[in-house]
């Protein structure tokens, strides 16, 4: 077998939706061990709610102990549902903040030790949302915005522990997540044009894989001079 991957292992959450699947896909076709985590577990994942203090800790040792260790972590899993600011409640933001934000840093902290060991790097993926300014989406484009400052500072302090760091900001992707979205939204007189251009699919959504390319580049011994970026895969929507 041939790939950037042999020998490494992988945990990816998310890995039951369209870039968390494709991430998969990739790293085990490039020589990777992977096991997925997602609140809804397709075949050989671990159940997982990365909001979750407890679970999380569960599925990480599960994890790791069928894995042999780690070396790679990418965290995928995210929600987003449209609100317009006046009718944004408190459960709808703390959902955001709590799946979004907390849970990367939930999974890189279980991670921690184990990549210690193997000198091992983090990919996270958060949106352009988290770059530059969205309509109907303040808790989406908060808890990006966050995540992407998270990784930053994980970047700092985990340097000195051979520890790599990166973010992924994707743009609109064939996925799932925008659907559900729009599906979810209680009222349907928004500036729909306005929401589609600035979430980065004026030219069409991207398929997932090449989300997944730009974790796989970032994961790899080609980016082992790489930590603390942040690399838009957007068709050039956040410029």
């Amino acid at each position: 077998m041939s790939g950037r991957f042999i020998g490494k292992r992988a945990v990816v959450t998310g890995a039951a939706g369209g870039v968390g699947r494709a991430t998969v896909e990739l790293l085990d076709a490039e020589g990777a061990s992977v096991i997925g985590l997602d609140l809804n577990p397709g075949d050989g994942d671990v159940a997982c709610d990365v909001g979750d203090t407890i679970s999380v800790d569960a599925a990480m040792t599960t994890a790791t102990e069928r894995l042999g260790g780690l070396d790679i972590v990418v965290n995928v899993a995210g929600i987003d549902q449209f609100r317009k600011f006046g009718d944004l409640d408190v459960a709808t933001w703390q959902r955001h903040i709590g799946v979004n934000l907390t849970g990367p840093m939930l999974i890189c902290r279980a991670a921690l030790p184990h990549l210690r060991a193997s000198k091992g790097n983090i990919v996270t993926v958060a949106s352009i949302a988290g770059l530059r300014a969205q309509p109907y989406q303040a808790a989406y484009c908060a808890s990006k915005g966050g995540v992407i400052l998270l990784m930053k500072s994980l970047a700092l302090e985990l340097a000195a522990d051979g520890i790599r760091v990166n973010t992924v900001c994707p743009g609109g992707v064939e996925t799932d997540l925008p659907v559900k979205a729009a599906a979810e939204h209680p009222d349907t007189d928004l500036d729909w044009e306005l929401l589609m251009e600035t979430a980065g699919a004026r030219y069409g959504f991207m398929p997932p894989k090449d989300v997944a390319d730009a974790i796989a580049y970032l994961a790899s011994d080609a980016a082992a001079s790489v930590t603390g970026a942040v690399l838009s895969v957007d068709r050039g929507t956040a410029c």
